[in-house]
């Protein structure tokens, strides 16, 4: 996974938000694995206890029911803390356009809440999770940090401010913090149940039941498509990350686009399945096209992810065959 440099300094705390869900809890095993102690915190709103149960019973994890919207609960997970990995706020693009004041409360007050719970604990490092989302209406290609467009969704503006608060607090405060931006992240543990699930598991499970695939619009919008353990690596080599990757924010992806179209193909050839898809309208505040520019992640955090999209699709592929019938 391009980690064997990962070493952190002995008696290294994390504080995982948000870690029930999907990438959190992969986050969590990661570290786990690694012989590190995690404090885990979710307010179980979309996270899943059955994505920690395994770590549980592990004398490393702690396990904290908690809401990031209540500073008191912020700045009691934070005691003792070395690192921050900041995962908890709601996703989902439609749901946002439906429920905006949510995403405010949660999103943006959540996060601001825990950047300030970190500094008054004396964090070494907030890492966030920011998203790709935040290019909104920029047409260019690829995506390059410090060239945004205007935002689609309440969604996207919720991450871009909490960029501007990372970068206030670096700067003013002095907690260093950095922000990543996610591109389209499958893997293992990710929920295909939901309404508003992320393409990958939402297509895998309708094939699996049997059912038709449904694209929003032609098919032909193009994704970076990026695998969950190249945006583990991202998190923890942000930890160790020098000086200047502070108040930044970074690409986090593997660099490279295919249309819904080709992934459904891939998909249904790795599958051994045809079958035609049904084209809905398109979605307002979707995004048409997204590829990165991860040479500042490569320069600054270390970056170098070792999964392709096929390499990871297929390696998610298995779980999901081991693991939803």
């Amino acid at each position: 996974m391009g980690m064997r440099d990962v070493v952190f300094p002995s008696g290294s705390v994390f504080l995982v938000t948000g870690a029930a869900g999907f990438i959190g809890s992969n986050i969590c095993e990661a570290l786990i694995d690694m012989g590190c102690r995690v404090r885990a915190l979710d307010n179980l709103s979309t996270g899943r206890l059955g994505n920690i149960k395994t770590l549980l019973s592990s004398a490393l994890f702690e396990f904290v029911e908690g809401d990031i919207t209540e500073s008191e609960v912020c700045l009691h997970a934070c005691r003792g803390v070395t690192y921050v990995l900041h995962q908890a706020a709601l996703g989902s693009v439609p749901r946002s356009m439906e429920f905006p004041l949510i995403y405010e409360s949660n999103n943006i007050a959540g996060t601001a809440n825990m950047m300030d719970a970190a500094l008054r604990q004396g964090v070494k490092r907030f890492v966030y999770a920011s998203s790709s989302s935040v290019y909104g209406d920029s047409a260019e290609l690829p995506k390059i940090e410090g060239r945004e467009g205007a935002e689609l969704s309440p969604y996207a503006l919720t991450k871009k401010i909490n960029e501007e608060y990372a970068s206030l607090y670096t700067r003013v405060f002095g907690l260093p913090c950095i922000g990543l931006r996610y591109f389209n992240v499958f893997g293992r543990r990710q929920d295909p149940n939901s309404q508003y699930s992320a393409v990958i598991p939402k297509f895998i499970a309708a094939l699996k039941r049997g059912e038709r695939v449904e694209f929003y619009g032609d098919g032909t919008q193009s994704r970076d498509f990026t695998y969950i353990d190249n945006v583990i690596e991202a998190n923890l080599k942000a930890c160790l990350a020098g000086k200047e990757a502070d108040g930044k924010a970074f690409n986090i992806a593997f660099g490279q686009r295919f249309t819904l179209l080709e992934m459904y193909g891939l998909m249904c050839s790795l599958l051994g399945l045809e079958r035609e898809p049904r084209f809905m309208p398109e979605r307002p505040g979707d995004v048409k096209h997204s590829l990165a520019d991860i040479s500042r992640a490569r320069t600054l955090l270390g970056y170098d992810p070792s999964y392709d999209f096929e390499s990871g699709f297929r390696a998610a592929l298995e779980w999901y065959n081991d693991n939803w019938s």
